[in-house]
C-alpha cells in the first residue's frame, strides 16, 4: 500500500483538495485499495475545521466527490506512517520540520515536483483564486502517478 499525506497550512483548502483530486484519481483506475490518502496542517488555527466552502465549490465543480472531515495538524506518527509527505509551499517544509525534526528517508516533497515544476503552489486563502490552485493540484497528482508508475 502507497501512503500518502497532503499537507498545507491550515488543511482547509488546498491539502484537502490534493486529498479528494487524488483519490479521485486512483479511484477511477481502480486502485482505492492500494493507497491510503490523506491531509493534514502544520498549524493549529483550523482545527476541527471542514473544507474551506470556496474549495468545495471548486471539487463540485471539477466533479471531485468529497467527504466532511475535519482539519487536523501533523504529528510526528505521520512521519513514520506516511511513504510521503507532500507540501503546497515551502513554507510548509519548514514548518514539518519543526514539528518532525529531521527527514532522514527523504518522505518530504511539493507537490509540483513531480510535474517537473521548482514553484509552490499559491495559497487561495490569500489568493481566492481556486481555479489556479486547483489546476496546480490535478498536475501535481497527474505527475505523482506517473512516478509510481500508474499513468495519470
Amino acid at each position: 500500500m502507497i501512503k500518502i499525506l497532503f499537507i498545507c497550512h491550515g488543511n482547509i483548502c488546498r491539502s484537502p483538495m490534493a486529498e479528494f483530486v487524488l483519490k479521485d484519481m486512483v479511484k477511477k483506475r481502480g486502485l482505492a485499495d492500494q493507497f491510503r490518502i490523506d491531509s493534514c496542517a502544520t498549524s493549529r488555527e483550523e482545527i476541527g475545521n471542514n473544507i474551506y466552502p470556496p474549495a468545495q465549490r471548486k471539487l463540485r465543480a471539477e466533479g471531485i466527490r468529497f467527504d466532511r472531515r475535519s482539519a487536523r495538524q501533523l504529528t510526528k506518527e505521520d512521519y513514520a506512517d506516511y511513504d510521503y509527505l507532500i507540501c503546497m509551499d515551502r513554507y510548509n517544509i519548514n514548518n514539518i520540520l519543526r514539528i518532525i525534526g529531521k527527514d532522514p528517508q527523504r518522505k518530504i516533497h511539493m507537490l509540483l515536483e513531480f510535474a517537473g515544476m521548482d514553484r509552490d503552489i499559491t495559497d487561495p486563502w490569500y489568493s481566492d483564486n481556486f481555479d489556479a490552485a486547483y489546476d496546480d493540484i490535478e498536475e501535481g497528482c497527474k505527475g505523482l502517478l506517473e512516478q509510481l508508475g500508474l499513468e495519470a
